[in-house]
């Protein structure tokens, strides 16, 4: 019989820095049956995403992205929040996180009822024109793409990271990729590909949060990308205290104060119930 991970810890840190800036990761999401990118070494578990670069640059590699997101898209599509995402709205609900931010693009938080969200590298479920700026639903674009390749219909793939799928050995030669409707331009959904920098105006925002923070809460995150480790850096330069929750090993493991490692719910669960109302 598996005993219960001691969460007192978690809890003591909570009540000792009840203004937290809780940053998350992929880890929150798998629960939802999401994917997540890296193992428990921080290193890739598959081929990494696409780059960028390659998306705008290469037809092909559009052809490849839209055709394996017709199988995993649906999955974002209908992931539903878990026990981590509802234990942070609680956390949210009790005054202790003036402001969460995730590197997660599947909305989950907010689906849960989060309120204070930064989402630092965008909207899956959004696809924006690289011509016209111009925002369109991911899941119109999504029956749209369907409907004008119905010889990929049948295709199956187990599940990747990000509305991805593991499709290969396929001719994506003939696959069609829809334009945009106002201007015929380039979509691409409104997330910050790797490669990409995240726009400066939300890590502004973010950045102003973690100042007033009496410590940085990490959840579910290797921090492997820069994106996610430069609030740790910040954090560990104004002597504000960082907590981390997750498997494995993090970028960020020498700047700690705690580290939890192992199943999230399990230490996050009882911590947020013993935790009382703050006026």
């Amino acid at each position: 019989m598996t005993s219960q991970p001691n969460a007192q810890p978690l809890t003591d840190f909570i009540h000792q820095h009840p203004r937290l800036f809780i940053l998350t990761g992929a880890g929150c999401s798998t629960q939802s049956g999401i994917p997540d990118y890296r193992d428990s070494n921080g290193q890739w578990k598959r081929q990494p995403p696409v780059q960028h670069r390659d998306f705008l640059t290469s037809h092909a590699t559009r052809q490849r992205f839209w055709a394996r997101s017709l199988i995993g898209w649906p999955l974002m599509a209908n992931a539903r929040p878990n026990s981590v995402h509802n234990s942070l709205q609680q956390l949210e609900q009790k005054g202790y996180c003036p402001q969460l931010v995730t590197q997660n693009v599947d909305r989950l938080h907010q689906l849960a009822g989060q309120q204070q969200v930064i989402d630092l590298h965008g909207r899956s479920d959004q696809v924006i024109c690289m011509d016209c700026q111009q925002l369109h639903d991911r899941n119109q674009i999504h029956q749209q793409m369907a409907a004008e390749n119905p010889a990929f219909a049948h295709y199956t793939a187990s599940a990747a990271p990000d509305g991805d799928a593991d499709l290969e050995g396929v001719d994506f030669g003939r696959f069609k990729v829809t334009g945009c409707a106002a201007c015929g331009g380039m979509l691409k959904p409104n997330v910050v590909f790797f490669g990409d920098n995240v726009p400066k105006e939300r890590v502004f925002s973010a950045l102003d949060s973690l100042e007033k923070a009496d410590a940085l809460l990490v959840i579910g995150s290797s921090l492997m990308v820069y994106s996610g480790f430069r609030f740790c850096k910040q954090a560990a330069q104004r002597n504000i205290p960082i907590a981390a929750i997750t498997h494995g090993k993090t970028r960020a493991d020498e700047l700690l104060s705690l580290k939890l490692d192992g199943d999230i719910s399990a230490f996050l669960t009882p911590s947020v119930s013993a935790l009382d109302q703050r006026l």
